[in-house]
């Protein structure tokens, strides 16, 4: 599985497949000082997006995103790498649990490596229409 792309593509076809029920392959994935930014940036509709800093709390955010919403689709497009540096250019629709609204919403996932481990994911995406889905 080699490359940080093709580890990244093996998680992301996972984590479509499995509609969310493959959190441990990202926990294998990341360092345990791992930095995850989420655009929502913990907004009370979307706590689980605030900011992680350690696998412990990527766990949480996961916890949180798969509580409040049901994945739909996860669609990965373009990757591009650079070095330990990977883009991931995409869709992703998900349900929000609690209003039964839908969120679609293109998507875009910068990671960065340290050797084997991810060290820091930044995620951007329609915050606006997160916002609504999650309001109702």
């Amino acid at each position: 599985m080699g490359s940080p792309s093709a580890k990244l593509k093996h998680a992301y076809r996972q984590w479509h497949d499995s509609k969310g029920d493959s959190v441990a392959t990202w926990l294998d994935l990341v360092a345990d000082d791992v930095k995850v930014y989420s655009l929502a940036a913990g907004a009370p509709e979307a706590a689980f997006t605030a900011a992680v800093t350690s696998k412990k709390d990527f766990e949480r955010y996961f916890k949180g995103l798969l509580a409040d919403w049901e994945m739909i689709h996860y669609t990965t497009g373009t990757f591009i790498a650079e070095g330990e540096c990977v883009a991931m250019l995409g869709s992703t629709g998900w349900r929000n649990r609690k209003t039964g609204r839908v969120l679609e919403t293109p998507k875009s996932d910068f990671w960065t490596f340290r050797g084997d481990k991810i060290v820091e994911f930044h995620e951007l995406y329609d915050t606006a229409a997160l916002l609504v889905a999650a309001r109702g």
